[in-house]
């Protein structure tokens, strides 16, 4: 067998993944060669502060500042450099120039993903993105080839690896939000700025990517319902305990039958209630999940570390692994199907259940009030629990009446949650959440 000339490859970036990446590529050289049937080439660092990639561990001969050089020099471009630009800039010219590229880059997928994708069609290139979502998880692969010909009903997912230490510190040691959040940030999960974790911005960017390939349908990242963890309360934590729930925030993408309106799909993310004993109320710390209902495969569980840079730089070198084969064996890249052209619906045609926590007037009347509320918007009942505080000895005026319904639309809760508001027997709603996994 004639041996395959070696492949060049660039890497964009050299932080706590591009570091890891660049020494496994050293280190495994061999072993790596084996495996594809030709040598990988590193050529060349792009970084933008040098001394600071040498302390990483980076070699200093291969870094550089100047990324024009490297790129069109490449068979293979690695992006690992985050951010909007100059990534997507650097990732269109090595398309152009006819490389492969592998990215973990989840921003410039969510809003970009259709320009980088096209402009890889048209060369005849392969955009690679495992690492992407979920870390080290291979989630990404399954989607876009195993699961191509199954029908994907449903995806729930633990995308965040620091919301969920966040939650899951809340949950076993009855921590507050911002005792949590600091340990979370003690230990370097939570980003430079915490509102990309903490506000589901980056969920979101996570859940956009993963629908638009299990429903082969272009999902825009401003058509993904976003709510963060912010309002989350110890209380909040202890009342799911006490019923055999957990909180925890997911990615929910999924199918909408037409029910009178419009079929299409259904793209949030937000904190839910969810059963103790689900595959996903068991996931603990940092640690990422991906729950997928398909209509072939059944239940389909994917679990491992969601963040790290040596987890992350694992999915990176699986990728280049596939790049690089698809380099040997010769032929174009797959293009990626979004041809199914689904509409993405608004989060008011989502089906689920809710519990709602008020604080009541503590008079007769007032439960058979609530009751009609909920029933004159359609939304039923299925258990209500009533408590009564005790003030200084003294029974309170207030009583807190904690919710559960059956399945509603998100249109016929909010309908109803703004007529609770208004009734003068509501004295405040202190908690709407939806719950999952039933």
């Amino acid at each position: 067998m004639q041996e395959y000339r070696p492949l060049r490859v660039a890497l964009l970036g050299a932080g706590s993944v591009g570091s890891q990446v660049a020494r496994l590529l050293i280190e495994n050289k061999a072993e790596l060669a084996a495996r594809v049937g030709a040598e990988l080439e590193l050529i060349g660092v792009v970084v933008r502060d040098i001394d600071k990639a040498v302390k990483a561990g980076v070699p200093k001969q291969l870094l550089t500042t100047e990324a024009e050089d490297v790129i069109v020099s490449a068979d293979i471009v690695i992006e690992v450099m985050g951010g909007i630009e100059p990534a997507r800039t650097y990732i269109l010219q090595a398309l152009n120039s006819g490389s492969d590229v592998i990215t973990a880059n989840k921003a410039l997928l969510a809003t970009h993903g259709t320009e980088l994708f096209d402009a890889a069609e048209q060369v005849g290139a392969q955009l690679y993105f495992e690492a992407a979502v979920a870390g080290a998880i291979p989630i990404i692969r399954p989607l876009r080839e195993s699961l191509a010909g199954d029908k994907v009903n449903r995806i729930m997912g633990i995308v965040n690896g620091s919301t969920n230490y966040i939650l899951d510190r809340m949950d076993t040691e009855g921590l507050s939000l911002e005792a949590a959040m600091a340990e979370a940030t003690e230990l370097g999960y939570l980003e430079a700025d915490p509102s990309l974790d903490v506000e589901g911005y980056d969920a979101a960017q996570k859940a956009a990517i993963l629908a638009s390939l299990a429903f082969h349908t272009e999902v825009p990242l401003d058509k993904v319902y976003r709510e963060g963890i912010t309002k989350i309360t110890a209380a909040q934590m202890e009342a799911a305990k006490r019923d055999g729930y957990v909180i925890k925030i997911l990615a929910i993408a999924e199918r909408i039958p037409a029910n009178g309106g419009e079929a299409g799909v259904a793209v949030r993310v937000h904190p839910v209630l969810i059963d103790r004993k689900h595959p996903l109320g068991a996931v603990r710390g940092a640690f990422n999940a991906v729950f997928v209902e398909a209509e072939a495969a059944g239940e389909l569980m994917f679990y491992g570390a969601g963040a790290g840079g040596v987890q992350t730089a694992s999915a990176v070198l699986g990728d280049l692994v596939s790049a690089a084969k698809r380099h040997v064996a010769g032929g174009p890249g797959l293009a990626d199907s979004v041809h199914a052209n689904l509409p993405v619906l608004p989060i008011d045609r989502v089906h689920t259940r809710y519990q709602v926590t008020l604080e009541v007037t503590d008079q007769p009347g007032v439960l058979a009030k609530i009751a009609n509320t909920f029933s004159a918007g359609n939304v039923s009942i299925e258990t209500v629990e009533q408590s009564v505080r005790q003030d200084g000895g003294k029974r309170s005026k207030t009583a807190t009446l904690e919710v559960g319904t059956h399945s509603a639309t998100d249109a016929e809760l909010s309908a109803v949650v703004k007529a609770l508001a208004a009734s003068e027997s509501v004295e405040s709603i202190t908690s709407v959440i939806r719950v999952e996994g039933i």
